[in-house]
């Protein structure tokens, strides 16, 4: 049976900023400090976001000294990609499906 795709999630990811942090953290894990340099994005910009990924459940934090580092968590990421490609399943077996028009 199909599940529904996340759209909350989609959401979260749809912004360009937030999907090259996920994109970097894909790479390793990385602090503030870095992801500013990175991005280019102001530091407070960039904290709002962070906030919006660690309560979408896509990244997890791990204090280290003054310096909170962030890492992704891939699981999120293999869940939202398993409920598209069961939506792409759903598409090729009904490729052949068509409703008559009345």
């Amino acid at each position: 049976m199909l599940t529904s795709v996340d759209t909350d999630l989609i959401r979260v990811l749809a912004d360009p900023l937030r999907l090259q942090i996920v994109t970097l953290l894909a790479q390793e894990t990385l602090c503030t400090t870095h992801l500013v340099e990175k991005t280019g994005a102001k530091q407070t910009n960039l904290s709002n976001h962070m906030k919006v990924l660690r309560e979408a459940g896509l990244v997890e934090t791990e204090p280290c000294g003054r310096y909170i580092y962030y890492r992704l968590k891939p699981d999120v990421l293999a869940s939202l990609a398993g409920q598209f490609a069961e939506l792409a399943e759903s598409a090729r077996a009904a490729a052949e499906n068509k409703r008559a028009c009345p």
